[in-house]
């Protein structure tokens, strides 16, 4: 199944099940309180069949999609979790963080984290920031959604926690990254963490299998899959979960492959008016385009969205 957010007039973001092609959109319902469900919080403790009875209104007119869901706390990132991808950031001269033996793949998973506030949804535009960065890159990833609580969380049955997958653009100004030598302010501007369409459930999703595409202006940029992933989902989930207890709605992006503007040469960043699209198999595709700077900046974040 596919959960999707969209607006209505009469309740505000709503949750919809959607069609395979993203499509027909179906409120989802609470019977007993007479509502529609307004945050994927509190469905991903669900079942399957529960989830199938709860889409019972039509859709609403002239829906927009907005990000599936805003989490409750930041979200959880995974750095350099592809070799091509550690390789050419390594090569590229950004990367503060890599061993001083100058090794290119990390021995243990990295983490950082973005805020909630910086995540938008489907069409709407990144904020370039231009008085900020001039370094604006994209990062095409997979993101899962935890299901449950869980702490201390064993290998063999981290997929047990994994509710659902969606897409995420960890977009990232490179020059902050590494003026500041950490990831957490280039990474967590407003407007830096794009999500969606939808979230597709576990029961649809192969997680060893999912291809991954990067287009900017309908240029291919990335293309791989989680195969190739240094660390898998159960590796980052058990090493999240060794000291921190995960959250139902917690939101963990499993990082991205080559082809990342910074590791062009020159580099290829992103400029005001390129739309970036990402997709993959099973989850859609994620478009967005990045903003012409106006005199007045207005906050853009997503988190009240």
């Amino acid at each position: 199944m596919r959960f999707a957010r969209s607006h209505t007039e009469n309740y505000g973001p709503v949750l919809c099940v959607l069609d395979e092609q993203g499509a027909e959109p179906r409120i989802v319902w609470d019977e007993k309180n007479q509502r529609p469900y307004t945050r994927l919080q509190e469905l991903v403790g669900l079942s399957g069949d529960e989830l199938a009875r709860l889409a019972t209104r039509p859709g609403p007119p002239g829906w927009k999609l907005l990000a599936p869901l805003v989490p409750d706390r930041n979200i959880f990132c995974v750095g350099r979790n592809y070799a091509d991808h550690a390789a050419e950031f390594a090569r590229s001269g950004f990367d503060a963080t890599h061993s001083a033996d100058g090794a290119e793949v990390p021995e243990k998973p990295v983490i950082f984290t973005k805020p909630a506030h910086s995540v938008i949804g489907p069409g709407q535009e990144i904020d370039p920031h231009t008085d900020i960065t001039s370094a604006l890159d994209y990062e095409g990833e997979i993101g899962i959604v935890i299901s449950k609580p869980g702490y201390r969380i064993p290998r063999a049955d981290a997929l047990d926690y994994v509710w659902g997958y969606t897409l995420i653009n960890d977009v990232t100004a490179r020059d902050m990254q590494r003026d500041h030598k950490q990831w957490f302010l280039g990474k967590s501007l407003d407007t830096f963490c794009p999500m969606g369409p939808w979230v597709t459930t576990a029961d649809e999703v192969d997680p060893d299998k999912i291809t991954l595409q990067t287009f900017v202006n309908n240029e291919l940029r990335q293309d791989s899959d989680t195969s190739r992933l240094i660390f898998d989902i159960p590796a980052i989930i058990e090493t999240l979960s060794a000291g921190i207890t995960l959250q139902p709605g917690d939101v963990i992006a499993t990082g991205t492959p080559q082809g990342v503007g910074i590791g062009f040469n020159p580099p290829r960043y992103l400029q005001p008016g390129d739309e970036v699209v990402i997709k993959a198999s099973g989850l859609g595709a994620l478009r967005n385009t990045i903003a012409h700077p106006t005199p007045a900046h207005t906050p853009t974040g997503g988190a009240t969205q």
